[in-house]
């Protein structure tokens, strides 16, 4: 009876270890493919207020471009500030319903941090994003461009 008592209470105390990460990875994972969502689907429809939900205030968005002639690679940056209203402008709006592809990844998540991958219409962003004040946003983007199948 001892024995049964002692073997009860050690699953019941190592029961709520076993399921509430799993619990809470389900929800950031859940809440992190959402701020992904409200970035690529923000920019799509023009949705200003769904792209400054997801991205963080202090954003960098990035591509290294790098001339053919020379081979010399620049970097470009956009601030959060420019991805908002770029996309209040609309300029997602002119990508056809059809191929606007918006493929989330997550490859990973520790703690208060995670990696995610977007397939877009024309391009791949990689998306580091952080939890702060108890939500996931989008810290900074590094992106490039799909090959032309034209060229």
């Amino acid at each position: 009876m001892r024995i049964t008592c002692v073997a009860l209470v050690l699953i019941l105390v190592t029961f709520p270890s076993v399921v509430f990460p799993q619990t809470n990875v389900a929800n950031a994972d859940a809440a992190i493919r959402q701020t992904a969502l409200d970035y690529i689907e923000g920019y799509y429809e023009g949705n200003a207020e769904r792209m400054e939900r997801a991205v963080h205030p202090e954003l960098a968005k990035r591509i290294v471009r790098t001339n053919p002639q020379n081979n010399q690679s620049r970097l470009d940056q956009m601030s959060a500030m420019t991805l908002v209203l770029a996309t209040r402008r609309g300029g997602g709006k002119d990508i056809p319903k059809e191929r606007q592809q918006k493929d989330v990844t997550i490859l990973d998540i520790y703690e208060n941090a995670a990696s995610v991958k977007i397939v877009a219409s024309d391009w791949i962003d990689y998306l580091q994003m952080a939890k702060f004040n108890g939500r996931w946003v989008i810290v900074n983007v590094l992106w490039e461009l799909k090959p032309n199948p034209g060229k």
